[in-house]
């Protein structure tokens, strides 16, 4: 099978075109391909299907085989996929995911490949019940949650996929990997929570650090991102244009007085290409 191996910022994905894939089992598939030792390595796969709801569709799997409502960085990366090999012909069209029908709006360079990716993320959603998180009815916003014996404030939000975050001073000392998994998995998130660790540099900058429900540690999180400057402005630390510093880069987020959606611009890049033997 043909694969194209890319990456937004980081947080990388290995992708498979399958015209029969609405309804196929990827688990075993993005289990092998994902490990990093003995596959291709990524945090997940994403395979391109055909859709009668919109021009296109894309189904992600994560790395562990559990599949996922959405992904920002992944949906850039697909975006510029599609275009940049015909399988669409505008600079706007339609994606149908798992969190809705997504509507990138793609950058072209001067070589006629995709430079920038802009995502409409749709409406966050902040009720508990939407989340979904246990507990009474209204939004979750620098509330206290007990994490292995220690008080956190936390704000949580639905961005096509549950996310969490705290706010700390420095997300480069947080032990990531030791306290992610904790949030992942408490017993107040049903469903599980993808975890954020938010720094406030400024009033329109912050950074990130993304522990990802089903994929762990990533260098890049869109809807991580898109979540933290949502939570970022409720909060009061920030206005509604926010540059999310990750990694390997920034993205912007817009979230729109006018309309409540969230917008998201940033890189998409291809890694490499190969055959994974069927």
């Amino acid at each position: 099978m043909k694969f194209v191996k890319m990456h937004g910022l980081g947080n990388d994905f290995v992708f498979f075109e399958d015209a029969a894939g609405a309804a196929k089992d990827f688990t075993d598939l993005a289990v092998a391909v994902c490990d990093r030792h003995t596959g291709i390595g990524a945090d997940g796969i994403i395979v391109i299907v055909p859709s009668d709801k919109a021009d296109v569709r894309m189904r992600i799997i994560n790395a562990d085989g559990s599949e996922a409502e959405m992904c920002g960085n992944g949906i850039r990366c697909f975006a510029k996929y599609v275009y940049d090999n015909g399988i669409m012909k505008k600079d706007t069209f339609t994606v149908e995911t798992l969190a809705g029908i997504m509507t990138p709006q793609v950058t072209v360079g001067a070589d006629g490949k995709v430079s920038l990716v802009t995502i409409n993320m749709g409406k966050p959603f902040t009720d508990r019940s939407q989340i979904p998180m246990e507990g009474p009815a209204g939004p979750v916003v620098n509330e206290d949650l007990v994490v292995d014996g220690t008080t956190y404030k936390i704000t949580s939000l639905l961005m096509g996929v549950p996310h969490t975050m705290t706010y700390v001073t420095d997300v480069d000392a947080v032990a990531l990997h030791q306290l992610g998994p904790k949030f992942e998995t408490h017993s107040a998130f049903p469903r599980k929570t993808n975890m954020n660790f938010v720094q406030v540099v400024d009033d329109h900058t912050i950074k990130v650090h993304t522990w990802e429900r089903g994929a762990g540690a990533t260098l890049a999180c869109g809807t991580g991102s898109c979540a933290c400057a949502v939570g970022s402005f409720l909060n009061g630390f920030t206005g509604r244009s926010v540059d999310v510093q990750l990694y390997l880069g920034t993205l912007h987020v817009e979230y729109s007085e006018a309309d409540g959606n969230v917008y998201m611009t940033g890189p998409a890049a291809v890694s490499f290409s190969g055959d994974w033997p069927a």
